[in-house]
C-alpha cells in the first residue's frame, strides 16, 4: 500500500521490507505488473495482467520482492512468462495467474486473473509446467502431457489444420502416451522428452526452431521426432526461433535461429537441425534460452556462462557487447546452481549457498532501483534461502526455503 513517503524517489515500502514477509510464505515476484487501464495490446484491447499475482490487475511495477496474494509456504516450481505466471504447489496443484486473452491460464475463462487461479479439471498429480508466449504446457505424474492457450501456430499439438484453434482449459497432445518426461514451451513451440530419451517438437519451425531439417524449417501440429533423433536427451530448453538440448552425456546441442549469436556456437548461422557447440565439450551440466535471443548455461563444474543479445547488459559479463559465443559472467566463481533467462534482457541465478543474484534491463533486477545493471547483483533483501527462480517478460518469480 502506498504511503507516499518517498525515499531517494522510491517509495517507502520499495525501501523496506518487513521481515516477516520472508517467513510467513515462500513465494514472492517483482517487476511489471501488467501496465494502465491505458495500455492497448497488439490485439487492439486495453489490458493490465496481474502477473504479480498480488490481486491488482493495473498494480504498477515493483523494483523489490512482493508477496503473491497466496500466502501459502508450499509452492516447489513457479514460471513466469510475457503477463502470465504460473506454479505448481507441493500438493501436486497447478495455479496460473495474470494475462488472459487466449485462455492461457487454462481455467476456462478468457478473463484476466491477478491472484492464483487452479487450472480447470484441478487435480493433485501435476510434476511440471512451461509457459510461452501465448500458450503452456504441463507434464502429469501419470506421464500425459497437456497443452492450452493460443494454439494457431500448432504449438498445443492437437493435430488440427491452420490456424489452430485457442484452447481455455487443458487437452492432450495429439499423440498422447503416458510416456512424457519433460516439457519445454518456446513463443510459438512446445518440445518435449519422452522416458525413452527420445525429443520431440510442435509448432511453427520457421528458423529451424523445431530441429525438423530445412530449411525452411517446416511446422507441425502434431509431435514430431528431432532430424538428429537418439534416445539420450536429457533437458531442453526452447526460446524464440530456437533451442538447446542437454544429453545425457553432457554435451550441448542448439539449432533454430541465430541473428544474434544465441546459439552460441561463434556464427550467425541459422541452424535447421541439432549440431553440437564448438569443441564438443561434455560439460555442460544446465541451460536456459530466453524468447529474445539470448542464453546461459551452467557447467559441471559450477561455472556460469552467457551469450547472445546483450542490450542492458543481460550478459552479466560487465559489458552490453553481443557475444555468438559463451562468455563467463563477471561475477566468476564456480558455485552456480539455477539460471533463468528472461523474454526480454533480464537474468536471474541462484548459488549453492542459496543467494539469489539479478542483472540486465532496469526495474525488472528487484534489487530495489530502476537501474540496468551488466553485472550481477544480489536481490533485494538478499537471504540465502532462495531455491527457485523464473524470469519472465518484465517480471520475475521466486520461491524461498522456509523450512
Amino acid at each position: 500500500m502506498a504511503t507516499n513517503f518517498l525515499i531517494n524517489g522510491s517509495e517507502f515500502s520499495d525501501n523496506f521490507i518487513p521481515r516477516q514477509i520472508f517467513t510467513s510464505g515462500n513465494l514472492f515476484m517483482w517487476g511489471a505488473n501488467g501496465g494502465n487501464p491505458g495500455n492497448v495490446g497488439y490485439d487492439g484491447t486495453s489490458y493490465g495482467s496481474g502477473c504479480l499475482g498480488d490481486g491488482q490487475q493495473y498494480g504498477g511495477s515493483y523494483t523489490s520482492p512482493i508477496q503473491v496474494v497466496d500466502k501459502g509456504n508450499n509452492w516447489k516450481q513457479v514460471e513466469a512468462g510475457r503477463l502470465v505466471s504460473c506454479g505448481i504447489k507441493t500438493d501436486g496443484t497447478l495455479w496460473t495467474w495474470g494475462r488472459n486473452q487466449y485462455g492461457q491460464l487454462g481455467d476456462n475463462t478468457t478473463a484476466d486473473k491477478s491472484s492464483p487461479v487452479q487450472i480447470y479439471g484441478g487435480g493433485t498429480n501435476w510434476k511440471q509446467v512451461s509457459r510461452g508466449a501465448f500458450h503452456m504446457a504441463a507434464i502429469k505424474t501419470d506421464g500425459t502431457l497437456w497443452n492450452w492457450g493460443k494454439g494457431e501456430r500448432g504449438q498445443l499439438g492437437e493435430m488440427a489444420a491452420y490456424p489452430g484453434p485457442d484452447r481455455s482449459s487443458p487437452i492432450q497432445t495429439s499423440r498422447g502416451g503416458t510416456n512424457w518426461r519433460f516439457v519445454s514451451c518456446g513463443q510459438y513451440t512446445t518440445m518435449a522428452i519422452k522416458s525413452d530419451g527420445t525429443l520431440w517438437g510442435w509448432g511453427s519451425g520457421g528458423d529451424g526452431s523445431l530441429g525438423l531439417a530445412g530449411p525452411p524449417g517446416p511446422s507441425t501440429f502434431s509431435p514430431v521426432q528431432t532430424s538428429v533423433g537418439g534416445t539420450n536427451w536429457k533437458t531442453i530448453s526452447a526460446g524464440s526461433g530456437f533451442g538447446y538440448g542437454l544429453k545425457t552425456d553432457n554435451s550441448l546441442w542448439v539449432w533454430g535461429g541465430n541473428s544474434s549469436g544465441q546459439l552460441g556456437d561463434n556464427t550467425t548461422t541459422a541452424r535447421y537441425t541439432a549440431v553440437q557447440m564448438p569443441g564438443n565439450e561434455t560439460t555442460w551440466k544446465l541451460i536456459q534460452t530466453g524468447n529474445y535471443r539470448i542464453s546461459a548455461a551452467i557447467k559441471t563444474d559450477g561455472t556460469l556462462w552467457t551469450w547472445g543479445l546483450n542490450f542492458y547488459g543481460a550478459l552479466g559479463d560487465g559489458t552490453t557487447t553481443t557475444r555468438s559465443s559463451p562468455v563467463q559472467t563477471v561475477a566468476g566463481g564456480n558455485n552456480w546452481k539455477m539460471v533463468s533467462v528472461g523474454s526480454y534482457q533480464n537474468m536471474a541465478a541462484i548459488k549453492t549457498d542459496g543467494t539469489l543474484w539479478t542483472w540486465g534491463r532496469g526495474g525488472g533486477n528487484g534489487d530495489g532501483t530502476s537501474t540496468s545493471r551488466s553485472s550481477p547483483v544480489q536481490i533485494y533483501g538478499g537471504g540465502t534461502n532462495w531455491k527457485h527462480i523464473s524470469v519472465g517478460n518484465s517480471h520475475s518469480g521466486g520461491i524461498i526455503d522456509i523450512s
